[in-house]
């Protein structure tokens, strides 16, 4: 018996019969990971592992979960799309009102993960999250097609809506609303950036003995170090 975190004691036996998902798990991908193969720049890393990704096929490469947490600690995770990620950090684009831009405007320590199967590997960025300014918000949307922005218009993102039809209704307004294709950008929509302060490197090895290098943000530069799996 063991003692839950609710303080109730707990027991749970799990077992994976033959043929489970448990017995049939892929053997991970050869070869490993070295310091060298990260090189001292995690930003330029984390891009070639991106280019890496979509070439071997990987479907929305750029999609990362995004964790956040409200002033009281209560978390919250979903998936975003990154959109941008150079020097100045990873930048994705959302409904500032919606719960995401709540958590950040009061919390603004998140993470995000990139987890890409085909190729055994995965991304971990923790950092402080700010407003992208509305000129890089505005030539963002403006690539988006009609019918993506005229969603950001309609949508109240993270509140509760009555009915499917409630939601085609709005998207009915603003269509009609901006005829054209000359739809704007939202006033409650934009970007944020995540400047990192660590970058975790994964790479699925055998036996669970994966290899993992942490980045840590060490004033101008990167320290680099390996951490047991």
């Amino acid at each position: 018996m063991a003692p839950s975190l609710t303080g109730r004691s707990t027991t749970r036996i799990v077992r994976h019969p033959q043929g489970s998902l448990a017995s049939e798990l892929p053997a991970h991908e050869p070869g490993g990971l070295t310091e060298a193969d990260l090189g001292p720049d995690p930003i330029a890393r984390l891009v070639a592992w991106l280019d890496e990704a979509r070439n071997a096929g990987v479907r929305f490469p750029e999609a990362a979960a995004l964790a956040t947490a409200d002033p009281d600690g209560a978390p919250a995770v979903r998936h975003v799309l990154v959109k941008v990620v150079d020097e100045r950090g990873l930048t994705f684009f959302t409904n500032r009102e919606s719960r995401k831009g709540r958590q950040l405007a009061e919390n603004p320590n998140a993470g995000l993960a990139f987890y890409w199967r085909e190729l055994d590997r995965q991304v971990c960025v923790t950092g402080g999250a700010s407003f992208v300014d509305d000129a890089e918000s505005d030539e963002y949307f403006r690539t988006r097609p009609r019918e993506a922005r005229i969603g950001a218009w309609a949508s109240r993102q993270s509140r509760r809506v009555s009915s499917r039809g409630e939601l085609d209704a709005a998207f009915a307004e603003i269509a009609a609303r901006f005829p054209g294709e000359d739809v704007p950008l939202p006033p409650h929509w934009g970007g944020y950036r995540i400047e990192p302060e660590t970058i975790e490197f994964w790479k699925g090895r055998e036996h669970r003995l994966h290899d993992r290098f942490r980045f840590t943000r060490d004033g101008a530069a990167w320290r680099l170090e390996r951490l047991w799996p």
